[in-house]
């Protein structure tokens, strides 16, 4: 049995983002919590909301017959990018740079061990 959340549009690029969704990938659930709530990286805290999101959609799913949280682990975790909005910085001499603000989709997908 599995389930999954969707966070989108999290303003965070998505290099910086999959530096912490690497760190969780397949492991079980309650280390996975563990790692995010105490990793330094500003992006854990969308990670780790995500991932109680998904825990939280398996648990209160239909077909969940008493699913016991310590036997979940993370099965699918992935990073895709999302919109980026352009701005100009001026600069210099009448020059502009440019700047991008990138987004990210974050996908986690959270299974129990028996179904491996």
């Amino acid at each position: 049995m599995e389930a999954r959340a969707i966070n989108k549009y999290i303003p965070s690029s998505p290099r910086k983002m999959r530096l912490v969704v690497d760190l969780i990938r397949g492991m079980s659930v309650e280390k996975a919590i563990e790692i995010l709530h105490f990793h330094k990286k500003h992006a854990s805290n969308d990670v780790e909301t995500t991932l109680r999101s998904a825990v939280a959609n398996l648990l209160n799913s239909e077909e969940s017959t008493r699913t016991d949280p310590a036997d979940l682990f993370v099965k699918e975790a992935f990073v895709n990018q999302g919109p980026t909005i352009k701005r100009i910085m001026p600069r210099a001499m009448g020059r502009a740079y440019k700047i991008r603000k990138r987004s990210c989709h974050l996908t986690i997908v959270v299974a129990t061990k028996a179904e491996n």
